[in-house]
């Protein structure tokens, strides 16, 4: 179909017309276009280049490499026996927490209660971890310093978000250092060293007030199914009495009926059964310690002393010290 002239001949009068303006129209698009483009590069930029925290990123070196943490957390999941303590204790209420082995409600622990607020994270596994529950939980970094996790599970939670696994393999970390690795993750190191200062002078406190404390020794004696345990100073548990200044063997062995009598000390804490099961081993009952009534009995398994003494951390070495000093008090007063 063939157009009218009219048309045909308006269509050339305006293509001529859009020949001339046609530079000065694609100029004007095209400023109009960069400035566009320009726009939006800019907010991109800014959106990309957005600064993160003070602090961060921080890389923290573990037994299983270095971790690098983007920016300040807000999600944080808890994969060791007690690292939910020291999140607390630095002002984050972890979303996921490992719950604590034994017998032992840690849930109900009276050392955490103010600092949970009423809040109940969600667990994420005791003997073992649930990588799935991890995983929806989206946490922005894993903190497990006290997890003994494995290079398999550290691999597997490295790819749901940064992952601390323990300082060193296999071996505890002082809870002064857990603190302080703790306040880096969590882009708060001047809080955890408050946090260390302040459980520092509790013991210090506690030591000025117990000067027969000095240059005693103790012999942290754990009981659990009937075998006597002799925890050493690998063990963090015994990391309460040595605060208190008082020493302890360098290693923990598990003690045969014959060699029951290396318990005795200047004095004896026995933590994880009452005392007339302690007392009805007949090598124990006649330890010199256990004569002259210089043993601390502490709590069964499940009682707050034994969780917090699993625990060792900010939040429950100050409840530790108000719950045994006093016995402990009582124990050397008369300690030659």
């Amino acid at each position: 179909m063939s157009l009218p002239s009219d048309t045909i001949w308006s269509s050339s009068i305006h293509g001529e017309h859009m020949t001339r303006l046609a530079p000065r129209l694609l100029g004007a698009l095209a400023a109009v276009l960069a400035l566009v483009l320009a726009g939006c590069g800019s907010g991109g930029d800014q959106q990309a280049a957005a600064p993160a925290a003070p602090g961060f990123p921080v890389t923290i070196g573990h037994a299983y490499g270095q971790t690098t943490i983007p920016d300040r957390p807000q999600r944080v999941v808890t994969v060791g026996y007690n690292d939910a303590d020291f999140v607390l204790a630095l002002g984050v209420v972890p979303v996921g927490v490992r719950q604590s082995i034994g017998a032992f409600d840690s849930a109900t622990r009276p050392w955490a209660q103010q600092a949970l607020n009423g809040q109940r994270p969600e667990v994420v596994g005791s003997d073992e971890l649930d990588i799935e529950r991890i995983a929806s939980l989206q946490p922005d970094v894993i903190i497990g310093l006290y997890s003994y996790m494995d290079q398999a599970t550290y691999d597997r939670l490295s790819q749901i978000a940064p992952t601390l696994a323990d300082p060193v393999k296999d071996v505890a970390a002082p809870w002064q250092e857990q603190t302080r690795i703790t306040g880096r993750a969590l882009g708060v190191p001047e809080r955890a060293e408050q946090a260390v200062a302040d459980v520092e002078r509790r013991f210090a406190d506690a030591r000025t007030a117990n000067p027969q404390f000095a240059g005693k020794n103790v012999s942290v004696t754990l009981v659990a199914a009937s075998e006597f345990y002799s925890l050493g100073r690998d063990d963090l548990r015994t990391q309460v009495f040595t605060g208190l200044g008082l020493g302890v063997p360098p290693t923990t062995e598990t003690l045969s009926s014959e060699l029951i009598g290396r318990l005795d000390a200047q004095g004896i804490a026995v933590v994880g059964v009452p005392p007339q099961v302690a007392l009805g081993n007949p090598v124990f009952a006649n330890l010199g310690a256990t004569r002259a009534d210089r043993v601390a009995f502490l709590g069964e398994e499940s009682s707050p002393v034994a969780g917090a003494l699993g625990f060792s951390s900010p939040l429950s070495l100050p409840y530790l010290l108000d719950q045994i000093t006093p016995e402990l008090a009582r124990v050397y007063a008369t300690t030659p």
